[in-house]
């Protein structure tokens, strides 16, 4: 009686009191609830944009992995387990220790016994689910017609075959091995194993199961040493990626060998499973270690050292010949087209006659600067905003295509408060703002060719709203059925106001399939008179009830969603914005490109994206971080991870409306095996090229991540033959960004490649995307010559809206090593140094002025290198935005600079260059000598233009500051204080004049 009531009051303690138990079960349903909010949302987001099959397809295939994952790893983990304790000896003689272990471990023996393959099963199943795209690959794949050099085998074998057998033989070791120790720990505390002393006796029962289960692992090994063979196809370790003299006759003959051995040796421990001899088996797996040693690893050190080394351009020859024609293959650049640039140095006039159409688009816009000057000429207000860089772009204008510098005018909620305000009202940017890349102003701004608000210009009507851009907030909710809109559309006076509404009255008269938006006219809190717009797309999720509401506020982890009244029926929720990343959602085999494009197309802002499919197991091909390789000076490292490839494909071509946000995949690079796998996974979620518009096809360019891979290769991999790769002789490299370098950075980032219209050699000139190269040296014998001019011809789109036969090409312009042309380092040094350059630039410092230096291009012109580098100048304080005043210029030795660039043409080559450059000033009409007044009064003489008056002052800055240098040398120190303070006049009233011609 008294042990009964004892443990009766213990028995309660263990049971959980209702509170704990109501905690844990609400824990339970609000993780579970909030699980569900984020599948749901997800759904909803892809079902909205017509890609839930994609989402399907990968949470289907995510799930059967974990399954098979899980199973493969808990079953035969619990059945080692579970066998090594039903056949434990009965009358098993114990240690004490073992004894107190028994007793600790009896208890939760169960949970243990199931808990323990569970555990274990989860973390199988997740390995594996993180593997679906493999599996699905490997389902999906085509061959690729492609052999490698080695084996013979078809190239999509180490693309896809591969990794998938190298995985699972992986994965299936790691079960084995897992399976092996528990069952041998199992077996140990319940006395199958027992040792004592020197001795060791093993039960019957547990000698089966770990011979069979050694039996297993080791034939595991032996598979994986096999394959291990071929995978020194893709091993970038060494001189080259991929198999080279020692690896073809020692590390692939020693593989096989040892796969051999493993074989042996696991037949072995299967004879000791029925005789119960350990001798051989044990003895067999030393000898395989040893083995292990000397051909894995002496054997090979022994080659590489005594017969490669002394002689090794000679015997790696071959080898290196498989990797440069790999490499090649792989990072598309086996076709590019070599011709030898003879350039000249010499200046003749007229010289550049034959090459007016490059000369009149050379662009002297350069996006990385005049990015304030658009944000402080067309930003308008606080509520929008500009990238850092702009986009090179090209349009049709009267009949001609005209190469511009773009950028859409998108939303910035930071500068609001208030929910209500960043997610309600301010919900989209305006417009897209284009300007001329070879024109400017008489006082220095960039010349538009689109711009405004309400936005006007050449590019005809389009809709200007853009809800999906870089910048938009995480979410905003839009549209609904609203007795009035109250989304902010653009600021508005009187005058646009009344525009608005007659724009109004024409949107009623002719919808648009239901796209345009509602507009009216409203003041704002502060007094600013305000156009307001009601989205009417279909651009996301709608909150169709407080339930929905209440999913989006759990996950965005804002209860205004489910609160406020704003948020009315038919509101829709636009997130996941960034059309990088949301393409990057519906494709995840994609790696996008980091420089997206922002066009007018078909009456649209359309995003445009490149997307690549990669692969780092093409066989020989060279193994380079992707991410590393598009540094340069205008784009960082952001990421720190690294992202290894030895082939790209630009296989896809993506769009993005950014009104609506939705999403097209045109499939571009067609032979492509990995786009082929991906689009039998995904059937149906790519759009035939062929479909695209020829709008849409004039605005597709040459991705700049691809071309910057591109350029990285062909640094050493141009050469034609393997003993100049192997010597290094001819190695080249992008030279450091000369603006950088010259502004005084230490670790100067590789010069960016450019989109210009050019003439690659003998070619018509078209809108390219070019780089330069260098002799890759470094120290005091490194010289900033130009040895390489690399282009790619970026017009993808013909007038018949076909494909470009011509689009993609990469030309490689090679100059000969007995004439020294100038890189971009000497030719920026020279600038700086030249002393009528640093003259007129030190005086454009003077004051409240700074001067910045714009990109250094060069063109293949006039049978040498022309250098053009635009200067801007811009107010030190108070409000300031660079304004271009100068152009520099240098052919050869010889420099000019000017006010425009035809000027500084004429300048270098003798008063007649010959060009037809499109830089010329493009004066207002009402400052037209000779232009009769609107009234009908008497024509005024036009005043001056702000650049006459500029220079006047510049004149008279020289005049002052020649004069006080001579008075200090004469000591005449009352001149020198006269001199002074006319300089001091001069740029003050240069300041002035500068500031009226803004």
């Amino acid at each position: 009686m008294t042990d009964q009531n004892s443990s009766a009051p213990a028995a309660r303690q263990r049971r959980l009191s209702p509170l704990v138990l109501t905690v844990i079960i609400v824990a339970v349903l609000i993780v579970a609830f909030l699980g569900f909010a984020s599948v749901f949302t997800e759904v909803q987001w892809y079902r909205q944009l017509g890609f839930l099959p994609v989402l399907a397809t990968q949470w289907i295939a995510a799930a059967v992995m974990f399954a098979v994952g899980f199973i493969a790893m808990a079953v035969p983990v619990f059945f080692s387990i579970d066998f090594a304790y039903r056949k434990r000896p009965v009358y098993a003689r114990l240690t004490a220790q073992l004894d107190r272990y028994q007793e600790m471990i009896e208890p939760l023996r169960r949970v243990v016994k199931w808990g323990l393959p569970i555990v274990i099963g989860i973390i199988g199943g997740m390995t594996a689910a993180a593997s679906w795209q493999r599996v699905l690959l490997w389902m999906n794949r085509e061959g690729t017609g492609q052999v490698d050099p080695q084996f013979n085998l078809d190239v999509s074998f180490f693309m896809f075959d591969l990794p998938l057998l190298r995985g699972v033989v992986g994965f299936a070791s790691a079960v084995v091995l897992t399976s092996l120790i528990l069952g041998a720990a199992t077996s140990y505390l319940y006395g199958g194993i027992s040792i004592n002393g020197r001795e060791v006796r093993v039960s019957k029962a547990t000698r089966i199961q770990a011979a069979v289960l050694a039996f297993l692992y080791l034939a595991l090994q032996g598979v994986s040493l096999w394959l291990d063979q071929y995978a020194t196809l893709t091993d970038p370790q060494g001189l080259l990626t991929g198999a080279m003299y020692s690896d073809v006759f020692a590390v692939i003959p020693g593989k096989q060998i040892l796969a051999g051995i493993a074989i042996l040796i696991a037949l072995l421990f299967l004879i000791t499973s029925f005789t119960g001899k350990w001798r051989l088996p044990v003895i067999g797996t030393a000898l395989f270690l040893a083995s292990s040693l000397v051909l894995g690893v002496g054997y090979p050190w022994a080659i590489q050292q005594f017969r490669v080394t002394p002689d090794e351009g000679s015997l790696e020859s071959e080898y290196i010949e498989r990797n440069m024609a790999a490499t090649r293959a792989a990072y598309g650049v086996d076709e590019v087209e070599q011709e030898s640039y003879d350039a000249t140095t010499d200046t003749e006039s007229g010289a550049l006659r034959d090459d007016a159409v490059a000369t009149a688009n050379i662009r002297i816009m350069d996006p990385e600067v005049i990015s304030r000057t658009f944000a402080q000429l067309e930003q308008s207000r606080q509520y929008y905003t500009f990238p850092n860089s702009l986009n090179v772009d090209r349009y049709v204008i009267d009949g001609q295509v005209e190469d511009t510098v773009s950028a859409i005018r998108d939303v910035n909620v930071e500068s609001q408060s208030g929910w209500y305000n960043q997610t309600l009202v301010y919900t989209h940017g305006y417009g897209l703002v284009a300007a001329y890349g070879n024109q400017r102003s008489p006082g220095g701004e960039p010349v538009f060719l689109e711009n405004g608000i309400p936005t006007s210009g050449m590019l005809g009507e389009f809709e200007p709203r853009v809800y999906f851009g870089m910048n938009s907030p995480p979410y905003s909710i839009v549209g609904g059925e609203r007795d009035r809109p109250i989304e902010v559309d653009y600021p508005a006076d009187a005058e646009t106001a009344a525009e608005a509404s007659a724009d109004e009255d024409a949107v009623e008269a002719e919808p648009a399939e239901g796209e345009d938006a509602v507009v009216e006219e409203a003041e704002g809190a502060d007094g600013e008179r305000q156009n307001l717009t009601t989205f009417s797309g279909d651009g996301g999720p709608e909150l169709s009830n407080a339930f929905v509401k209440l999913l989006y506020a759990l996950k965005f982890q804002d209860f205004e969603v489910v609160l406020s009244g704003a948020v009315v029926d038919g509101s829709q929720i636009l997130y996941d914005r960034n059309p990088v990343e949301r393409i990057q959602k519906v494709a995840p085999y994609l790696t996008m490109d980091s420089s997206p494009i922002a066009s007018v197309v078909d009456g649209r802002v359309v995003w445009i994206v490149d997307g690549y499919t990669t692969s780092a197991d093409y066989p020989y091909s060279e193994v380079r971080d992707f991410n590393a390789m598009k540094v340069d000076a205008d784009t960082d490292n952001q990421s720190m991870t690294q992202n290894p490839i030895n082939y790209i494909r630009n296989s896809v071509k993506a769009t993005v409306d950014a009104y609506d946000g939705s999403v097209k995949l045109y499939a571009w690079d067609t032979e492509d095996p990995i786009l082929k796998a991906w689009d039998k996974i995904y059937p149906g979620m790519l759009t035939d090229q062929s479909e695209m518009s020829a709008d849409l096809l004039s605005h597709v360019r040459y991705p700049t991540d691809l071309f910057k891979a591109q350029r990285d290769i062909l640094s050493r991999y141009h050469v034609s033959g393997p003993g100049v790769f192997y010597s290094s002789e001819d190695a080249w490299r992008t030279p450091d960004d000369p603006v950088s370098a010259a502004g005084g950075e230490t670790n100067a980032a590789p010069q960016p490649p450019y989109y210009l219209t050019l003439s690659a050699g003998d070619e018509d000139p078209n809108f390219s995307i070019y780089s330069t190269y260098i002799p890759d040296a470094t120290g005091e014998g490194s010289r900033d010559i130009l040895t390489g001019y690399l282009a790619a011809n970026s017009n993808a789109g013909d007038q018949a809206g076909e494909v470009a036969e011509e689009y993609g090409r990469l030309k490689l312009l090679t100059l000969p090593r007995g004439d020294t042309v100038p890189g971009p380092g000497q030719v920026q040094n020279s600038y700086n140094t030249d002393p009528t350059v640093s003259t007129e630039l030190n005086i454009l410092r003077q004051g409240e002025t700074r001067v910045i230096s714009g990109n250094l291009l060069t063109l293949p012109v006039g049978g040498g290198l022309l250098y053009v580098q635009p200067v801007y100048i811009e107010a030190s304080s108070g409000t300031s935005f660079p304004l271009l005043q100068k152009v520099l210029v240098s052919f050869g030795d010889k420099i000019a600079f000017e006010d425009t660039l035809d000027d500084a043409l004429d300048e270098l080559f003798g008063g007649d260059s010959g060009a037809s450059a499109g830089d010329q000033e493009v004066v207002p009409e009402d400052t037209v000598e000779g232009e009769t007044p609107a009234d009908g009064g008497e024509t005024e003489t036009p005043a001056p233009t702000p650049e006459a008056t500029v220079d006047d002052a510049l004149r008279d800055m020289q005049s002052a500051l020649e004069d006080r240098d001579a008075a200090m040398a004469d000591g005449d120190w009352t001149a020198y204080g006269e001199a002074d303070e006319r300089l001091k006049q001069a740029i003050e009233q240069a300041i002035s004049n500068e500031a009226d011609g803004e």
